[in-house]
């Protein structure tokens, strides 16, 4: 598999339609619009990409109490268990962590095993726990960079 990472700091329109694809195939078909990344300042796209293809990505932005906050993420199907998560991660661990970012925290949810594991693995701890405004549990981590 000859697969790099490509980091772009802002919108990455050129590889907006296969992230829609993947975020869609991810999440249960949910829609990710344009306007909805253009609202978030500070966008950093980690992507996991083979050949031409997009096959993993991770979106964040900061928040506004200086945290980093990841935000979406996913790998395509075909390409689990190969460990891409793991690598969008500290890729952008080690990226915000030249922005000047000292925490990163992210939301995660029950249906989504392998990423509660995967933040785990990669020194996350749980905070605490809330209901969105979809009734939908979230399980909330954060983790210090050093």
């Amino acid at each position: 598999m000859n697969m790099h990472i490509v980091t772009i700091e802002g919108i990455p329109y050129a590889w907006l339609e296969q992230i829609q694809e993947i975020h869609a195939h991810v999440f249960d078909g949910a829609n990710l619009p344009l306007e909805k990344l253009e609202k978030k300042e500070g966008l950093l796209c980690i992507l996991a990409v083979e050949g031409d293809t997009l096959i993993g990505f991770k979106l964040g932005y900061p928040h506004p109490d200086n945290i980093f906050y990841s935000w979406l993420g996913g790998v395509h199907v075909a390409h689990r268990g190969q460990g891409i998560a793991s690598q969008l991660m500290k890729q952008q661990h080690e990226h915000i962590k030249t922005l000047g970012f000292h925490k990163v925290r992210t939301y995660g949810r029950n249906t989504f095993k392998a990423m509660l594991i995967t933040n785990l693995k990669h020194g996350f701890d749980i905070l605490s726990t809330f209901i969105d405004e979809k009734g939908r549990h979230k399980i909330i981590f954060e983790k210090t960079i050093d």
